[in-house]
Order: structure tokens, then sequence, then C-alpha cells
């Protein structure tokens, strides 16, 4: 892996924010200096198992010297929060990631509505709060399975805004999205966190009440299939080295570039972290990760390596 970036962060305070869910304060360890970050960030833990798992960050952009991470405990957790929640200690060196932004807010918006699903709380509480400081307009729809299960909600009682809650346990239901996300003007910018299946609502959602600007963030990898029209072998030229590389059936892109020497960041292998953006300058892509827009995939000028594909027989990337 491509650690050359990574900093040492010190475990300062781990917390309790609700039922399976805690929050992890992180400081810089020996002369070490945190990188400012935008509302929206993540950063990626190197745990001590040998994991590397994305986090977003919740605290304030006005912080300087810590970083808060949300975690909650996967029920189907492969080993990322499950350490977390058991093993990780106050004290622990941690090395992690500079943040990155996939999920920026638009300063130029006159209105925010934000939605969160569950622990997708955690980037939408920083860029609520952000929003409000800049004193711009913003609204809050917050969706958990309980109200025991939803953090930040003292947090979230002191905020002069207008919060709505949705309980499931409470309103036997899950969240009617195009109910709430009605009647707003069409410039609104709507951002949403959360679990796929709410995400996969709140697009269409979106698209159906005629709104262009919907932004998420996926915490959890979109199973994407190939294309039908996706090649099983294609050709890679590499614009800056000159080399051209062969894919052959059942070979991934970011395996290859790594072998032939190529110097990329990457993470997750998923598709979800954005750490492997790669721009491309001819092709055709068959875009396979959970990060880009859909307008960013018909642009055609970037792809994650770690995941997507070519449905041209040639590709020429900016490597």
């Amino acid at each position: 892996m491509s650690n050359s970036s990574t900093i040492t962060a010190l475990v300062h305070t781990l917390r309790h924010e609700a039922e399976g869910i805690i929050s992890v304060e992180l400081r810089p360890w020996g002369d070490t200096v945190f990188a400012p970050f935008e509302a929206g960030s993540h950063i990626d833990l190197h745990l001590p198992n040998g994991l590397v798992r994305s986090y977003s960050l919740l605290n304030s952009p006005s912080d300087q010297g810590r970083y808060v991470v949300g975690i909650l405990r996967d029920r189907n957790s492969r080993g990322g929060s499950a350490f977390v929640h058991e093993q990780l200690r106050v004290g622990t060196q941690l090395n992690i990631s500079p943040p990155r932004n996939n999920f920026a807010l638009d300063p130029h918006a006159s209105h925010n509505v934000l939605v969160a699903g569950g622990i997708g709380i955690t980037p939408i509480y920083c860029m609520f709060r952000q929003l409000l400081a800049l004193g711009k307009s913003a609204e809050l729809v917050y969706c958990a399975r309980s109200r025991k299960e939803a953090a930040l909600l003292e947090e979230l009682s002191g905020v002069d805004a207008k919060v709505l809650y949705h309980f499931n346990d409470e309103k036997n239901a899950v969240p009617d999205l195009a109910h709430y996300l009605a009647g707003q003007p069409s410039d609104t910018h709507f951002y949403c966190c959360g679990p796929t299946p709410m995400l996969d609502a709140f697009e269409s959602t979106c698209e159906s009440l005629g709104y262009p600007h919907a932004h998420i963030e996926r915490f959890t990898a979109a199973e994407l299939p190939p294309s039908e029209d996706a090649q099983d072998s294609y050709s890679v030229e590499l614009k800056k080295s000159g080399k051209t590389l062969n894919i052959e059936p059942g070979l991934n892109l970011l395996d290859v570039l790594l072998e032939a020497g190529c110097d990329i960041e990457y993470s997750c292998r998923e598709g979800v972290c954005g750490s492997c953006e790669t721009r491309v300058l001819e092709g055709d892509i068959d875009h396979r990760d959970g990060v880009l827009t859909k307008a960013e995939r018909a642009a055609n000028t970037s792809m994650m390596v770690c995941v997507s594909g070519c449905k041209s027989r040639r590709m020429v990337l900016d490597l």
C-alpha cells in the first residue's frame, strides 16, 4: 500500500455517543501537524490489525490539532469497526491519512437540505454546523432506527435551525423521503449520507422531485457489476511515462498499474474512499465506484482505478 502520506496520531479520547456508536478523538503525535480540513472530509485509519478503514470527520473545521470520527459497530463487521470497539485504547498510536473530501459543500447554494441516516450523521453534522457558522440557510433531516441509536442528539438540541427527526420505532415506518424533501426550491442543494438503501431512495426521490443538485456520500461499497459493454481486455497508455499496459481478463487495473511502478495512492480497494482517483485523457470508462456523481461519470474525465474498468479497447491515463 502507498503509505507515504500517512501521519502518526494518538488516540486521545474514546467516548460513548449512542448505542453501538463511539467517537474517537485523535491528536498529533510528537512533531506531527494535522492538516486543516473542510466539512464533509474523511480520514483513513490504519488499524493495528492491518486493516484500513475510512471514517468521516464530525468536529468543526475550525478545530486545530484534533480530528474526531464517529464509528458504528457494524453488525456485519469484517474486522474494522469490531476492532475499534473491542480493542482500541486511549494512548494507542495510529497511522492516519490526511483528510480527503468527496462530499464538499457548494458555497454558492441559496438553501441546503441535509439528510442523515444512522451513522451518516457524522459528516452531515459537521457540514450542518459549518453552514450555520457561515450564516447559510440550512435544515437537517435526521433518520435512525431509534432514538437510543442516534448520536449527537444533545449537540443538535442546541442548534438554532430547523431539524426534523424520524425514528423508525416511534413512527412505525421507514422514512418517506418524498414527504420530507418536497416543496423545496429547485436550486436547493441536497446532501445525504447513510446506508445504501437510503442513498438509493434519496437519489430517486430527488430525481422524481426535479432536484438537480443531489450529493451523496457512501460509507459502504456499492456492488456494481461490469457494464454489458465492458471490455474483458484492453490496453492502457500512460501518458507521462510512455508505457502501454495490457489489462487481461481477471486482472485488476490498480494491481497492474502498481506492478508497472506507478505511484498511486489507494486505500479501500472498494471504490468508496476516493484516494485512487486518476485522470483519464482518452477512453470510455466503466464506472463501478460509489464516489463520483452521475454528472462526474458522464464527464468521463476521471476514474477510481481500484474497481472501475473500460468500455473501449484503449484508454489513456494521466500517469
